[in-house]
């Protein structure tokens, strides 16, 4: 077995994933790979709270801002890419360190995907006009006829997991479903999680700092520049979707304000679902100091060593 180790950093959006990673890749004299599946994009820099010049300049960084919007990337492109960076990563280091908030992807790198049929392009347009034209709620009764089994287990208010699921059972003609939980293949790395945690008042306050800090930062000038591609996947993105309507002359600047800080608390709290069905997650409070979680970390590097043999 490999004494290769690959640490993903996960937990709730703003509750400092980014310095945390930073810190273990100084640590290891290591690189990090983010999978954050919008921070990939160029243009969406402040919306997605990219790491600062400062913090990428501490510690390389990959699969920052390395895409365009009008460029399909998708969680199999980003396995692909994260897999072969690892690989030469792994011929100098013993560890790599992966941040994001993102666990389709995160449980890509260390699980693999399940294996889906190719998807007809001309059904995904279908259903991303079919989402702007009816609703949210008709791609909901869409799965829920197609596939009734998946629809009891996904985020519903998810439109790229509804698209994904739809696509998938429209052109294979059988539920998207019956595709899951297939053999995977094994990783030749050993892998850690490490989760940051807060009690949710302390979560919620946070993001609701941070999306100020992204007004100031010019969140809103950023968008001005992006509604002629807003149906594009990478912009249905909580941030931008809400500005497009106060854009529109739908609401006002103060009520999108309030939705984005509403729906990324309850993008937090889907993210929060989706790490507790993990048991293998090592938790640490966000108030940990760096003595502590170092010491916890190679507590249980030592223990997986151990144990893998």
């Amino acid at each position: 077995m490999s004494n290769k180790v690959l640490i993903a950093v996960v937990g709730p959006t703003a509750i400092g994933k980014t310095a945390l990673g930073i810190l273990l890749a100084q640590h290891f004299d290591t690189d990090i790979l983010s999978a954050d599946s919008r921070q990939f994009f160029k243009e969406m820099k402040i919306g997605t709270a990219v790491p600062s010049p400062e913090e990428l300049k501490a510690v390389q960084h990959h699969f920052i801002q390395h895409k365009s919007i009008f460029e399909p990337y998708s969680v199999g492109d980003f396995e692909k890419d994260a897999l072969k960076l690892l690989d030469t990563l792994f011929q100098k280091k013993d560890i790599a360190v992966m941040v994001g908030g993102s666990g389709l992807y995160v449980d890509a790198v260390i699980s693999g995907l399940d294996e889906f049929p190719e998807v007809d392009p001309k059904i995904r347009e279908s259903l991303n006009q079919e989402l702007e034209e009816k609703g949210l709620e008709h791609l909901q009764k869409e799965l829920k006829f197609r596939d009734p089994q998946y629809y009891k287990r996904v985020d519903l208010d998810n439109p790229h997991r509804l698209i994904r699921a739809l696509e998938v059972s429209i052109s294979a003609n059988r539920p998207y479903s019956s595709f899951l939980s297939q053999n995977r293949p094994e990783r030749p790395f050993k892998h850690l999680y490490m989760g940051i945690d807060a009690p949710r008042e302390v979560i919620y306050g946070r993001i609701n700092a941070r999306v100020d800090q992204m007004m100031e930062a010019g969140l809103l000038e950023e968008a001005q520049r992006l509604p002629p591609h807003k149906n594009l996947n990478a912009l249905q993105t909580v941030g931008y979707k809400e500005l497009f309507e106060y854009l529109d002359g739908h609401c006002s600047l103060d009520v999108a304000v309030s939705e984005i800080k509403k729906n990324t608390r309850r993008f937090a709290k889907r993210q929060l679902t989706w790490l507790r069905k993990n048991d293998n997650i090592l938790w640490v409070d966000h108030k940990t100091n760096t003595k502590q979680i170092l010491k916890k970390l190679n507590e249980h590097l030592k223990a997986l060593n151990h144990a893998q043999r």
